[in-house]
C-alpha cells in the first residue's frame, strides 16, 4: 500500500524502513513531451455548466446541475462543487505548489508540516500529509480538501463526505497526472484561464528542453531514489520520463515497476556514466557516504566522480515546477547547460528530524 510521502533528498538514502520502504512520489504527466498532450492533460475534466474548452475538459464526465463544477479525480472519483471553491486544504506539498502557480493561493486556509512554499507558512497547520487532524480540518469550514490518491484510508475521506466536505484525491505518479492535476485544480478553484496559461508555459519548457539535448550523447544513468536497499525510479514515473525528456537514459529503463529496488550488483554491472542523488540537506554526508559504502563505492561513475547532487525539493514534488526540475536533470547530464539553480551544497546541515518532506510515497 502506498501512501503519500515524506523524505527527502539524502533522508531517503539514509532512511532505513522498518516495514516500509520509502521511494519519492514524483507524479508528473507524461510529457506532452513524450506523453502528456492537451487532450490527455484535461481528459477527464469538465466544466458542467458552459461545455466551453477548459482546460480538461471531457466529454466522459457530466454536470449535477448546469452551474455546477465536475472533474474526474486521480482515484476515478467525480467530484462536484456548486461553485468553485473558496477555502482549499491541500494535503499534498505538490498540489500547493500548483495552487499557488495558479494563482489560488489565496484561497488556501491550512498548510501541512511539510509545505516550505512562504506564501503558506503564515497559515494554519494541519499535521502532515498522510496523518493530518481531521478536526482542525474541519474547523477551517474548507470547501474542497486535496489529497492523496494512493492514500486508501477510508475513514478519512468517508468522514469528510459525511459532513458534507468534497475531496480531490490527486494522483501523482507521471507526468500526465501533473498535467490533468493542474487543469482540474484549476477548474475546481475558478483558475481555468490560470491553468491554461500555466499548462502552455509548461509545455513550452519542457519541449525546449527536448529540443536542446536532441542530438547530443545519451549517458547512461543511475537515479538513486533510496540506497539501502538500492531503489530506482522506473521509466513511467515523472522522474523517469523527465530524465528521458533531458536527454539521459535510466540504466533501469527496463523496470517494470515505478519504484523498483535493483541489487547492488546488477547496478555495478551496469556500470552508469553519473550518479544522480536528490538531496536535501546533505549533500556532504550523502556524498561522503556513497564514497565509502560497500558496492556504491565499486561503481565507476563514484570513484570517478561523476556523482550530480539535485534538490530533492524540487526533484521529488510533481507540480509545475517540472519543467524546472527538466532543465536541472538536463544540467546533471549535459554540463555545458548551467543549472537554474544552485546545487544544494550551500545549504547548512542540519539534524535530520528537521529535513523538508517531499512528496512520495513508502510501501
Amino acid at each position: 500500500m502506498f501512501y503519500g510521502f515524506l523524505c527527502s533528498g539524502w533522508r531517503l538514502l539514509t532512511c532505513r524502513g522498518t516495514t516500509a520502504r520509502l521511494g519519492i512520489v514524483l507524479a508528473m504527466g507524461a510529457f506532452g513531451i513524450g506523453a502528456c498532450t492537451p487532450e490527455r492533460a484535461g481528459r477527464e475534466n469538465a466544466r458542467a455548466n458552459t461545455g466551453a474548452n477548459a482546460p480538461g475538459t471531457d466529454p466522459r464526465a457530466s454536470a449535477s446541475s448546469s452551474t455546477a463544477l465536475t472533474v474526474v479525480d486521480g482515484a476515478g472519483r467525480t467530484v462536484t462543487l456548486a461553485q468553485p471553491a473558496q477555502r482549499v486544504v491541500s494535503l499534498i506539498p505538490s498540489a500547493t505548489e500548483t495552487l499557488i502557480a495558479l494563482g489560488a493561493g489565496p484561497q488556501l486556509v491550512a498548510r501541512t508540516r511539510f509545505d516550505v512554499a512562504p506564501e503558506v507558512q503564515h497559515l494554519p497547520l494541519v499535521g502532515g500529509s498522510v496523518d493530518p487532524s481531521i478536526e482542525m480540518i474541519v474547523s477551517l469550514k474548507p470547501d474542497l480538501v486535496v489529497s492523496w490518491e494512493s492514500d486508501k484510508r477510508q475513514a478519512f475521506g468517508e468522514r469528510l463526505a459525511t459532513i458534507g466536505i468534497p475531496v480531490f484525491m490527486l494522483r501523482t505518479q507521471d507526468t500526465s497526472d501533473v498535467f490533468h492535476g493542474l487543469a482540474s485544480l484549476g477548474t475546481l478553484t475558478g483558475h481555468d484561464a490560470d491553468a491554461a496559461r500555466v499548462l502552455k508555459t509548461l509545455r513550452a519548457q519542457l519541449a525546449a528542453v527536448r529540443t536542446s539535448v536532441e542530438s547530443l550523447p545519451v549517458p547512461r544513468i543511475m537515479y538513486v531514489v533510496f540506497n539501502d536497499p538500492p531503489m530506482t525510479a522506473g521509466p513511467n514515473t515523472f522522474i523517469g520520463q523527465l530524465i528521458s525528456l533531458a536527454g539521459g537514459r535510466s540504466i533501469f529503463a527496463d523496470a517494470t515497476s515505478n519504484w523498483p529496488n535493483v541489487p547492488m550488483e546488477e547496478i555495478v554491472r551496469r556500470d552508469p556514466d553519473i550518479v544522480i542523488v536528490p538531496v536535501g540537506e546533505f549533500k556532504a554526508q550523502a556524498l561522503t557516504r556513497l564514497r565509502v559504502m560497500q558496492g556504491w563505492r565499486n561503481l565507476r561513475a563514484i570513484r570517478e566522480g561523476r556523482v550530480v547532487a539535485v534538490p530533492a525539493n524540487l526533484l521529488s514534488r510533481p507540480s509545475p515546477n517540472i519543467g524546472l526540475a527538466a532543465e536541472v536533470l538536463r544540467s546533471a547530464m549535459h554540463p555545458q547547460f548551467p543549472s537554474p539553480v544552485p546545487e544544494p551544497d550551500s545549504i547548512p546541515d542540519m539534524a535530520p528530524n528537521k529535513a523538508p518532506i517531499s512528496d512520495g510515497i513508502r510501501r
